[in-house]
């Protein structure tokens, strides 16, 4: 059975940084692609930065050039660095993969959520 693990959230002040991690458990072919979604207190949850496969990366507008994301295929882990926070970051980090489980049997996974508080 699949399951995805978070870690890496906390308390960070302004301007601080903080790494994200989450990482499959349990046996799958290949990860098509990995995002990271955030859900601020009343809001939405947004998308904040996917990956794919091959490495591509697309990120929110909010997050440019601030945020990176990365994996680890080795590990079955994507990462968020999250640099130069803002107390706007604030907020519970989801991951959530597309992946094969099997041949020709596609899956897609949350993670449990991991609370980002950006506040001095």
């Amino acid at each position: 059975q699949v399951q995805l693990v978070e870690s890496g959230g906390g308390l960070v002040q302004p301007g601080g940084s903080l790494r994200l991690s989450c990482t499959i458990s349990g046996s799958i072919i290949t990860v098509n692609t990995w995002d990271w979604y955030r859900q601020a207190p009343g809001k939405q949850r947004e998308l904040v930065a996917n990956i794919t496969h091959a490495g591509n990366t697309d990120y929110a507008e909010a997050v440019k050039g601030r945020f990176t994301i990365s994996q680890d295929k080795s590990k079955k882990t994507v990462y968020l660095q999250m640099n130069s926070l803002k107390p706007e970051d604030t907020a519970v980090y989801y991951c959530y993969v597309d992946l094969f489980v099997r041949i020709g049997i596609r899956g897609g996974y949350w993670g449990q959520g991991t609370e980002v508080t950006v506040s001095s």
